[in-house]
């Protein structure tokens, strides 16, 4: 097996391992991904059970009889009560209840009567995926370290689906090595006795929205102040960001409330039209027990920062390289201030909002609500009228939806109503992105219209679903990437409990045209001070963007020198040489060179073990 880069470091908050049965040609094969810096865990038999790498305070766990468990992330259970649960443990379907009742954000494993279960979160902020190694089924939190056993090579086609701009569901969730199998997240891993049957078990379905914003606020709030807690429960020094939007300020309120220190940690935007500096020292007003930061803006990373230097192990190409230099800038500063972890707002859109899809059930379910509503969104978001009434007329079923879309790849971007009241955004695919690559991304398209459905059948929720979980790729590739820096990051909103408590909540009372976040605001409410909660706006930084893409024309134009995605046949490299030379082109403003760029970064970064 291919060593981690020298330069990958382990610390808190990069937890990745590898899962074995009890079995001695399953032990055979551990001793392969047995290596310097690895650690190993063992069954009662002495043969290997996990072998990885993380930090004593990321995992628990527990041996009763014949059932073993581990957790691996942040979660509040000690190994009193995890043992306890193992005692009582008779079937692997019994972690059901267990998984959807802890806070935090961590994997279980567990071995019973020779039997694996691993799994990640719904979220999917961890994920899990499996191979056959020399026969074996190896479960892991990385698809890479079981590529890397396999000798495998990336998959041509999948690389070709990520060049989608974006790539739907299901496939922004596949693997890149067709040897290695994603267990989605709302699935459970389990390995047979015999050691090479795997099979795929749900364990999580999303909550029906059923709630109203007076039941629901305190559940979220109380799931959310759960998920801070979690993390500052143990003192010390935490930093947060605080950039004055409602759900970093809500984070950090929530935070100053625990036996932690905390330090929060400001960005002005570039934009003089930007208020986030304003809001944030408003709420830094009633944190008088917070050291506030304030970084000039002047001297943030721009959009595309460092894009050439990029050595991060990714086991899969994420748009999160375009601003690894603006998430990653301050956290050595947070670690000379003490912070042995820093907590964003990351998530709160995805949780605190929803879709504004759900109108298209909500028109057929109650129409006067409905149409006044959507009047205010059209007002708010300008949708044409003609628009509006089409997106709302289209009830083609999601397969149909994904099918018919592999025949408009090289369309014009829709119309925004279009993508807000329907399946989500059509993918598209440029001028440079080859007629080979287009054909492998249509294949693959055809392919899970005929094979999967919705993640809900509610437009509404499954938006919503296939938001929170693209969110959560790109945040887990950030989180490595902060914990290789060395301050762990971690995103409270994206917690399970948090997700499930918001999304019980009904959809005509959590997004509305007249209110911002109302209920996040009416969770928060007692805790955020009235004055903070009534910013109804957010930045959205586009003039770091746009300079960015003009400082950096050179470094662009050096990325698709010798082209890996040239040399497999993606990508035309003079188009995209040339576009490099434009960078005021005004296509480019909606970053629709984002998952080529992606791609291109991956494929440079991979491990000669994985290119050869």
């Amino acid at each position: 097996m291919t060593e981690l880069h020298a330069s990958a470091g382990t610390g808190p908050g990069d937890a990745h391992f590898t899962v074995f049965t009890d079995r001695e040609d399953a032990a055979a094969v551990a001793r392969s991904f047995a290596h310097p810096g690895t650690r190993t865990l063992k069954h009662p038999s002495g043969r290997p059970w996990l072998v990885g790498q993380w930090d004593d305070q990321e995992i628990v766990t527990a041996h009763a009889g014949p059932a073993s468990l581990a957790i691996l992330g942040s979660c509040p259970i000690d190994a009193t009560e995890l043992e306890r649960r193992a005692g009582r443990l008779r079937d692997l379907a019994e972690l059901d209840t267990l998984a959807r009742t802890l806070p935090g954000s961590f994997h279980l494993v567990a071995a019973l009567d020779g039997q694996l279960r691993v799994q990640g979160t719904a979220s999917g902020l961890r994920l899990v995926f499996h191979a056959a190694v020399d026969g074996v089924q190896v479960a892991a939190s990385r698809a890479d370290v079981l590529a890397d056993a396999l000798g495998a090579q990336p998959d041509e086609e999948q690389l070709a689906v990520r060049l989608l701009w974006p790539a739907p569901y299901p496939l922004f969730e596949t693997s890149l090595w067709r040897e290695v199998t994603a267990v989605a997240p709302e699935d459970a891993l389990i390995v047979g006795a015999d050691g090479r049957s795997a099979r795929h078990s749900r364990w999580w379905t999303p909550p029906e929205p059923v709630r109203t914003l007076t039941d629901g606020a305190p559940l979220v709030r109380q799931a959310l102040a759960e998920a801070v807690d979690a993390r500052t429960r143990q003192g010390g020094v935490v930093s947060c960001d605080l950039s004055g939007g409602l759900d970093s300020t809500s984070i950090c309120f929530l935070a100053d409330r625990s036996a932690a220190r905390v330090v929060a940690s400001t960005w002005p935007g570039r934009d003089p039209a930007d208020t986030d500096l304003y809001w944030a020292e408003q709420a830094a007003k009633h944190l008088p027990d917070v050291e506030h930061v304030v970084w000039d803006a002047d001297a943030s990373p721009l959009v595309y920062d460092d894009l050439l230097s990029i050595d991060d192990l990714l086991d899969e190409p994420t748009i999160g390289v375009m601003d690894r230099s603006r998430v990653l800038h301050h956290l050595p500063a947070m670690a000379e201030r003490g912070s042995r972890l820093h907590l964003t707002g990351i998530g709160g859109d995805h949780v605190a909002w929803c879709s504004e899809a759900y109108y298209h059930r909500l028109l057929r379910t109650r129409p006067p609500f409905a149409l006044r509503q959507l009047r205010g969104f059209r007002a708010l978001w300008q949708w044409p009228l003609g628009a509006t009434v089409r997106a709302l007329a289209d009830a083609r079923p999601y397969g149909k939806w994904l099918e018919d879309s592999s025949g408009h790849l090289r369309d014009p971007i829709p119309a925004n109503v279009t993508s807000a009241l329907g399946w989500g955004m059509s993918p598209r695919l440029f001028d440079w992105v080859t007629p080979d690559a287009e054909r492998m991304a249509q294949r693959a398209l055809r392919e899970a219209a005929a094979t999967t459905g919705p993640l809900h059948p509610d437009r509404g929720l499954h938006a919503d679903l296939e938001q929170i979980r693209a969110c959560t790729r790109i945040i887990r590739q950030w989180d490595r990437m902060a914990a290789r820096v060395g301050v762990p990051m971690a995103s409270p909103f994206l917690d399970d409990r948090v997700i499930e408590a918001s999304l019980a909540v009904r959809p005509s009372e959590r997004v509305s045209p007249w209110e911002y976040k109302p209920l996040l605001t009416a969770a928060m409410r007692g805790i955020v001070p009235e004055e903070c909660l009534r910013r109804t706006n957010k930045a959205a930084a586009s003039m770091d963007a746009a300079e960015g893409l003009r400082r950096h024309r050179a470094d662009l134009l050096k990325l698709w020198e010798n082209s890996r995605l040239e040399q497999l046949g993606l990508v035309d490299g003079s188009a995209l040489r040339h576009l490099a030379q434009r960078p005021s082109s005004p296509g480019l403003r909606e970053a629709i060179l984002y998952s080529t760029i992606a791609a291109e970064v991956w494929l440079r970064g991979l491990s000669p073990a994985r290119t050869r």
